[in-house]
């Protein structure tokens, strides 16, 4: 295989920039314009020359280990090797044709800004090695707040419930943006954004602040706003996870979740921000793995439904861009079929790409059989071919697949963007109580800060601890504040080390994360109140734990732990700035779910 490091360098390099220009929306057509009759035949020309086994490589999106195309650390090579045969992304390249590669963390795909760029240069050159040279469409998982894959010194924002708690579709659109921008600096054209469910189930397991909110004509906004900051950046953007997620009790990654709303309930609660999606040009759709009798009694998870994948999403409300699964691997699309059946149904449903299956050999194997075989039919594989090569043409992957290191430069992790984040995050922070006035704190009474509760680990693998970052901010802005991490489930001996430490101290701040009737969290926070020292505990995932803590005088949400949001909760705790957020999603009473403690719309003021 040939080198193209000095193609990237000069005129790719070149191409690049003016691609990645200030002007990003300049970076590929506008997603609304039609191809020209001269780019279809190009494309259809490309798919013809494709065997059926490049044709089905060209379907999968698939993980690969390691911070390098070419070379990865031992390590990451025998994992690759184990579970795909290969050593490196290269080599999966070139021996399955795959269409798209998904970064992750724990692959070790996202060191930092500059790897990431240049993991992302090694796999298109190894695409524009190949017999039928195709650029890959490198995506992730960007959603940021609680999901991000790639973390500083790339800009971290809010994600999608504090954003619904600012409640600005311009911020929801000037996020989008600044993360669409920085991705495709680095080189990753898709990102599996924004999320597009409905969060009406308090106890959803796996959606809750990924969603804008529970008003459904409130998420449908800030949906299509996301969309227009991530694909005016020239990034595609994904809705997900269609039909709606947001009324699940279980978690897709380990079982099978059931909806039962009724057609006309999918229709009211569910529908809105997918139809936003679909209006504001969407590039790309992901599918959820549940099932849902109402639009399919079949007992299909959605992600092999017809009726759901063809007849709703692509027949009823009339969209025709690319459908991707979700993840292949996790267990609610593998329960009712086997592994070698499951990817050749969703083809079957209407779906174009498929995401990550846990053997890449079983899959691919499966549908080049069912190709050959006639089971799928050649003319719908390349109708399901062309639409993503015209994704790719509209992102400028034809005309330029690389990035450089002054890309990276001028856009990632710039002093704007995270000043923009900042200014966006200063906006979400709510303030759910506030008893006899006990915000904002006063450096006066209450100058001397303890700060326990949880320290999970940051999303992106960068930031926090929780606590720390807390207590640092409130030192900065005038405190004298002091850390002690408490953790999910503190014992006795942790708690009684967080009163004694709160003895020479003046107020504490507690963080708490997503606490249950029976969490220990519960436990610290009554021992906390018991000192008579004034307690401020703040929400640091789901805004639900209140509900819970019925002595607390003073309760924030953050919607997330990354330190872009705990900064700005420390603001409004220490009264630098104002809390303006308004709960997206009501909070029910613990006792009588029925009765909501604090309704959408709810902030206080100060």
């Amino acid at each position: 295989m040939h080198s193209r490091r000095t193609v990237l360098t000069t005129a790719a390099a070149a191409a690049a920039a003016a691609t990645l220009g200030t002007d990003a929306a300049h970076a590929a057509p506008s997603p609304t314009a039609p191809p020209s009759r001269a780019t279809l035949d190009r494309l259809r020309r490309l798919v013809s020359r494709m065997t059926p086994e490049e044709k089905a490589g060209q379907l999968f999106v698939m993980r690969v280990y390691g911070h390098s195309a070419t070379d990865p650390d031992p390590a990451d090579a025998e994992a690759n090797r184990k579970e795909l045969g290969v050593s490196n992304a290269a080599e999966l390249i070139a021996a399955y044709h795959v269409g798209g590669i998904i970064y992750f963390g724990w692959a070790h795909n996202t060191r930092d800004p500059y790897q990431v760029a240049e993991l992302s240069n090694g796999i298109q050159e190894a695409a524009a090695d190949l017999r039928v040279p195709v650029p890959v469409l490198i995506s992730t998982d960007q959603e940021h707040g609680i999901v991000a894959r790639i973390g500083a010194p790339a800009t971290l924002l809010p994600g999608a419930m504090a954003l619904g708690a600012g409640g600005s579709v311009e911020d929801a659109r000037t996020a989008g943006r600044i993360s669409g921008q920085e991705l495709l600096a680095m080189g990753v054209r898709q990102d599996y954004a924004p999320d597009a469910d409905v969060n009406v189930n308090p106890a959803n397991p796996v959606i809750g602040v990924r969603s804008f909110g529970a008003d459904p004509q409130a998420v449908a906004r800030m949906v299509a706003a996301q969309v227009h900051g991530y694909q005016g950046a020239g990034v595609a953007a994904c809705a997900k996870h269609f039909p709606g997620h947001g009324d699940t009790d279980t978690d897709s990654h380990v079982g099978l979740p059931y909806i039962h709303h009724s057609a006309q309930e999918w229709e009211r609660l569910d529908a809105p921000p997918f139809k936003a999606a679909i209006a504001a040009g969407i590039d790309s759709v992901m599918t959820a793995h549940i099932v849902v009798p109402a639009l399919d009694p079949s007992g299909d998870p959605a992600t092999l439904s017809r009726p759901i994948v063809t007849g709703i999403l692509r027949e009823r409300l009339g969209y025709d861009g690319v459908v991707v699964t979700d993840s292949l691997g996790m267990e609610g699309v593998r329960v009712k079929y086997g592994d070698h059946r499951v990817p050749v149904l969703a083809l079957k449903a209407g779906v174009d790409q498929l995401l990550n299956p846990p053997d890449l050999s079983v899959a691919h194997g499966a549908v080049v059989r069912a190709l050959r075989d006639g089971e799928l039919d050649e003319r719908e594989i390349d109708a399901k071919l062309l639409r993503i090569l015209l994704l790719k043409e509209r992102r400028g992957l034809f005309a330029a697949p690389y990035t450089s290191r002054q890309q990276v430069d001028r856009v990632v992790g710039v002093r704007a963007h995270r000043a923009a984040a900042d200014r966006i995050a200063d906006r979400t922070t709510t303030l759910l109580r506030n008893d006899d006035g006990l915000l904002p704190l006063s450096r006066r009474r209450t100058g001397r800060l303890l700060v326990v509760g949880v320290d999970p680990d940051a999303p992106s693998g960068t930031g926090g601890p929780p606590t720390g970052v807390l207590a640092e901010e409130l030192t900065r802005l005038g405190f004298e504040a002091t850390a002690l991490s408490t953790g999910m489930a503190p014992s006795r001996a942790v708690i009684a080390r967080a009163r004694r430490a709160l003895a020479g101290r003046d107020a504490v701040v507690v963080a708490t994360y997503n606490v249950t009737a029976s969490s220990a969290q519960r436990t610290l926070v009554a021992e906390l109140l018991a000192t008579g020292k004034p307690v401020v505990q703040l929400a640091v995932r789901n805004p639900y734990d209140i509900a819970l803590l019925d002595e607390v005088p003073a309760a924030l949400a953050s919607y997330s732990w990354t330190d872009v949001e705990l900064r700005a909760a420390a603001r409004v705790i220490a009264g630098r700035r104002a809390p303006v957020g308004r709960l997206p999603v009501p909070i029910m009473r613990a006792d009588a779910p029925q009765t909501a403690l604090y309704q959408i719309g709810h902030g206080l003021r100060y």
